[in-house]
C-alpha cells in the first residue's frame, strides 16, 4: 500500500466537537448510570465483532478523557491496522460512571470511522501497484467531515480539499455562470490568493483543450468513457506534463482499476464515505 500519514485534528477542534456530541447524548444527565452506579473504578475491553480496519481509537480515548481525566484508554492496535473478529482492540480503566456515560459516543465514532477506513482500504488495494492515488470528496456527513476524512487517510487514501477555501474547483455550474472555462479561469485568477490552485471539471475533449489553453493547474475528467479518458490523458501529457489529472464519476470497485490504468494521477470517489457500513465494535466490562 502507498505510504500515507493520517493526521488527527488538533485537540482544540476535536474537543469542541466531542463536547457537543456528548451533550447531545447526555442531555440533563445519564439517568440510568446516576441511579444505579456507585463511585468506583472498573476495567473494560473493546472487542471487534467483525473483520476490518480500525480507525478512531485516539478519538474514543478523548471522549472518556473529557468525562474523567483519570481514565486510562490503551489501544492495543494502531489506527489503520486490520483486525479479526473477536480481537481485543483496547483496554480501559476508569471511573465506572465515565465509562458507561461515554460508551455510546465513543463506540459510535469508532464504528463509523472504522467502517470508512475498511471500505477505503478495499478501494486502495485495487490500485496499490499503480501510480494513481485514491482521494476522497466533500460528500461527508455535516459535522463529521474532519473525522471522516481522517478515516479515509487511515484507510490509505489522500484527502481532496477539506472545504471551499482550500482550492478553486470550477464545476459545470460555475462554468455556465461565467460564460465558459476561459472566462471562469480569468476571473478567479484575478481574485484568489497565491498559492491556491485552479481545477477545472471537464466532460469532453473540447473542454479539456479549453482548460489547457487557459492554464488550469488540475484537470478533472468527469464521467468520461474510458476511451475518451485515455485520449484526454494523452492530450494533457503531450501539452503540459506538470498538469495533474483527476478522474471522477462512476468510480466503483469494479471500474476503479481500469480508470487507474488510463494514467490519471488521482481518482476521486465519495464511495468510501457514503457507501460504507459501520464496523461492529463492543465494550465489555471485566468481571
Amino acid at each position: 500500500m502507498k505510504p500515507h500519514t493520517a493526521l488527527l485534528p488538533p485537540a482544540l477542534l476535536l474537543d469542541r466537537l466531542l463536547e457537543n456530541w456528548l451533550l447531545e447524548d447526555i442531555g440533563r444527565g445519564d439517568r440510568t448510570t446516576q441511579a444505579l452506579i456507585s463511585p468506583g473504578t472498573r476495567q473494560a475491553v473493546w472487542i471487534a465483532k467483525e473483520t476490518g480496519v480500525i480507525a478512531g481509537l485516539p478519538i474514543a480515548a478523548r471522549v472518556f478523557y473529557l468525562l474523567n481525566q483519570s481514565t486510562e484508554f490503551k489501544p492495543l492496535v494502531e489506527d489503520g491496522k486490520a483486525v479479526e473478529k473477536g480481537q481485543t482492540i483496547a483496554q480501559i480503566q476508569g471511573a465506572y460512571d465515565a465509562l458507561l456515560t461515554g460508551e455510546r459516543v465513543a463506540l459510535n465514532l469508532a464504528m463509523r470511522l472504522s467502517g470508512i477506513a475498511t471500505m477505503t482500504r478495499h478501494y486502495v488495494e485495487k490500485i496499490e501497484d499503480l501510480p494513481a492515488q485514491l482521494v476522497d470528496t466533500r460528500k461527508t456527513t455535516p459535522g463529521l467531515r474532519v473525522l471522516e476524512k481522517y478515516a479515509t487517510q487511515v484507510g490509505g487514501a489522500m484527502n481532496h480539499r477539506m472545504g471551499l477555501d482550500d482550492a478553486v474547483m470550477l464545476k459545470d455550474n460555475h462554468i455556465v455562470a461565467a460564460g465558459g472555462i476561459g472566462n471562469a479561469i480569468a476571473q478567479v485568477r484575478a481574485q484568489i490568493p497565491y498559492p491556491l490552485t485552479v481545477e477545472v471539471e471537464t466532460e469532453n475533449l473540447e473542454m479539456v483543450q479549453e482548460a489547457l489553453e487557459h492554464g488550469a493547474d488540475i484537470i478533472m475528467l468527469d464521467n468520461m468513457p474510458l476511451e475518451m479518458m485515455c485520449q484526454a490523458v494523452k492530450m494533457i501529457r503531450s501539452t503540459n506534463n506538470r498538469i495533474k489529472i483527476e478522474a471522477s464519476g462512476n468510480v466503483t470497485l469494479t471500474t476503479l482499476r481500469a480508470i487507474a490504468e488510463t494514467g490519471v494521477d488521482f481518482i476521486s470517489s465519495s464511495a468510501p464515505i457514503t457507501r460504507s457500513t459501520w464496523l461492529d465494535l463492543s465494550m465489555k466490562f471485566k468481571l
